[in-house]
């Protein structure tokens, strides 16, 4: 299964004429394509599907999505996690959001 995933926009960049970001999901980052939503802003929240940035929505929904994907087990796969990077993500009580 393939979901979309919410994350923080925390870098943007212009890559040969592409609109890309830094996208943090509670502690990985992955590079991402804005062209989808080539209004979105350093600090906002984005769902992801694929790679690319396909809608905006509030950081409460954010963080709750965030939150209820991790403790059901379903961020680990979406975000393609094994063991070993699981131990360096912050699962602290905001779910390692910021």
């Amino acid at each position: 299964m393939c979901l979309g995933v919410p994350g923080k926009v925390t870098d943007i960049r212009d890559d040969r004429g592409t609109k890309m970001a830094t996208v943090d999901f509670g502690g990985v980052t992955k590079e991402i394509c804005l062209a989808y939503v080539p209004g979105a802003e350093i600090g906002q929240y984005t769902i992801v599907h694929a790679g690319f940035a396909i809608t905006l929505l509030d950081e409460a929904s954010a963080l709750e999505t965030l939150a209820m994907m991790r403790e059901v087990g379903l961020l680990d796969d979406e975000l393609g996690l094994d063991d070993s990077m699981l131990a360096q993500v912050d699962t602290g009580p905001d779910g390692g959001a910021s």
